[in-house]
């Protein structure tokens, strides 16, 4: 069996565990899916997994509209219901990518899989952060994420790999990508996107930059089902706007994948940028003030 397709039964495997494990939660919980505006959320999911199928990534636009639509009760509930609700489309994207883009097979699988152990061993870290620690957190990785989107958006990160034609890593290259891809699988559990790392990681490591694609994809889509388990075992995701996200968000992957073939997203890009660096300001704000009034 070779590595690609080992890959892709990988992905297969958790995506029907995603499907069974979060949809066994809805159908018991369903009585309790009133916790958000379905119509706002799914408008949030089509567009940001839309995006998110062009590279930009899902993670970082969905925290900020989200809080700038205050779709959620509680910021504690961000991670949760990010991985909860990004994990199918992003699979959806993944074995897309995988059948359209040339990639070693052993590349793809050994990158997916370390970020898959960093996912289940930050997952168990990540549950038990209160809110204000959850907002500390996210936004000093949307603050984080806006930089890379910078790097990308002024066209630094793809003058790294401007000339790379490789499509596979080996050697010490591999181990550095593996190491790395665990430290970012990890660190999705507080909503902090693996795309724009990732990316930079493969630019700088001399892959080509369409080669990024479904590496970055199959990372997210294998992290999310491990992520999110955590997340719906302790309740602490919201059930409306996940599943509205969930749909909308498939619908939006279909729609970039079949349909755009040309979308010049720069502008889409910085205005992202603009609003991100504001959303983030603002949940660092809020949770350094909680901090100082529990040290109060």
């Amino acid at each position: 069996m070779n590595a690609t397709l080992l890959t892709r039964l990988i992905l297969g495997a958790l995506l029907l565990y995603q499907v069974y494990n979060y949809g066994h939660d809805l159908f018991v919980n369903r009585k309790r899916i009133n916790d958000g505006n379905m119509f706002v959320t799914g408008a949030i999911g089509f567009t940001t997994n839309f995006f998110d199928t062009l590279g930009i990534g899902s993670f970082a636009p969905t925290t900020m509209l989200l809080k700038l639509t205050k779709s959620l009760k509680n910021d504690r509930l961000l991670p949760g219901t990010l991985n909860a609700a990004c994990a199918i489309p992003v699979m959806t994207e993944a074995l897309s990518y995988i059948k359209m883009v040339k990639v070693s097979g052993l590349t793809l699988l050994t990158m997916m899989l370390s970020a898959m152990l960093g996912a289940f061993i930050g997952s168990r870290i990540v549950v038990r952060f209160d809110e204000k620690k959850v907002q500390v957190t996210v936004g000093c990785a949307l603050a984080v994420t806006a930089v890379l989107m910078i790097l990308s958006a002024t066209g630094v990160t793809t003058k790294l790999g401007a000339h790379n034609v490789a499509t596979g890593l080996y050697g010490w290259k591999l181990v550095i990508a593996c190491a790395v891809n665990f430290i970012l699988g990890s660190l999705m559990n507080v909503g902090i996107g693996l795309y724009a790392p990732c990316m930079a990681l493969v630019y700088l490591l001399g892959l080509s930059p369409l080669v990024a694609f479904p590496i970055m994809m199959s990372s997210c889509a294998s992290v999310m089902p491990i992520a999110a388990d955590e997340f719906i075992k302790r309740d602490d995701y919201a059930r409306a706007p996940a599943i509205s996200i969930t749909v909308c968000g498939c619908l939006g992957v279909f729609v970039a994948i079949h349909f755009v073939k040309h979308l010049n997203v720069t502008f889409i890009m910085w205005l992202v940028i603009f609003v991100m660096v504001y959303t983030s300001a603002l949940m660092l704000i809020e949770g350094s003030r909680k901090f100082k009034l529990d040290a109060n």
